[in-house]
């Protein structure tokens, strides 16, 4: 069942999400060849602390860290770790605050230094995909509309989009219905209506779009080794428009 929510609980979403959009902003300022996804996790968690928030995912299903820290051919769930960041990586930061019992989730992918164009167009197209599905977003489109958006913009740039992992409703939880798929035929599937929060999250890849799992039945990768990008928005659906409450 759909949760609507109301005004006062997508005020206090939107709180956990400015949270988490300046969490993202200090994260930028962080990333460069050296680092690891380890140290990025350990400020995440500190400055979340700091702010009187917690890593909701922390601990959710036995995963350890407050972050996914998820570097070129991984598509998500990447294990942070001591490896230092090189130059030319990509590497997707996400991550869900809970503050105060409200929730946000978003993902970014970063730049490591000085990227190839191929890999500097990726980002360009995933970053722009999600936002014309966020321009659907509105009261009486369908979720069909929103895959559709990403699916022919991502393809018709010549890249692939993720099947095997989708976006989804959150509230109290991270996960609730509905399901948001990144592809779709466009005028099917639930109608969008006014209190619905969800996340679009579309992962692409250069290559192929199916992914395999890595030995820690967490992270995803391409199965072609191709690179991979991903960025996510929570987004809440109101008669005003879609408001991204993680807006950085």
């Amino acid at each position: 069942m759909i949760i609507l929510k109301s005004k006062r609980e997508i005020e206090l979403m939107h709180k956990a999400g400015q949270l988490l959009a300046n969490c993202h902003k200090e994260i930028a300022k962080r990333i460069k060849p050296g680092i690891t996804t380890l140290e990025i996790d350990a400020f995440v968690e500190q400055y979340l602390k700091k702010h009187g928030a917690t890593p909701e995912q922390k601990g959710y299903k036995g995963y350890e860290f407050a972050t996914c820290a998820s570097i070129n051919d991984e598509i998500c769930h990447g294990f942070p770790r001591n490896t230092p960041l090189q130059n030319g990586d990509i590497v997707t930061i996400d991550m869900v605050v809970n503050l105060n019992g409200a929730l946000a989730d978003s993902a970014w992918s970063y730049a490591v230094g000085d990227v190839s164009p191929q890999a500097a167009n990726l980002l360009h197209v995933t970053e722009e995909a999600l936002n014309k599905a966020i321009e659907q977003s509105v009261i009486g489109s369908r979720l069909g509309d929103i895959g559709h958006a990403i699916q022919s913009y991502v393809e018709g740039e010549g890249y692939s989009v993720v099947r095997d992992f989708t976006g989804h409703g959150i509230g109290k939880t991270i996960h609730e219905p509905p399901t948001v798929l990144h592809y779709g035929e466009p005028n099917k599937g639930q109608r969008l209506k006014e209190g619905m929060v969800i996340t679009i999250e579309p992962m692409v890849n250069i290559g192929a779009w199916e992914s395999k799992m890595d030995d820690n039945k967490w992270t995803a990768r391409t199965i072609d080794g191709s690179l991979s990008a991903q960025y996510e928005h929570t987004i809440a659906i109101t008669k005003d428009g879609p408001i991204i409450l993680t807006k950085q």
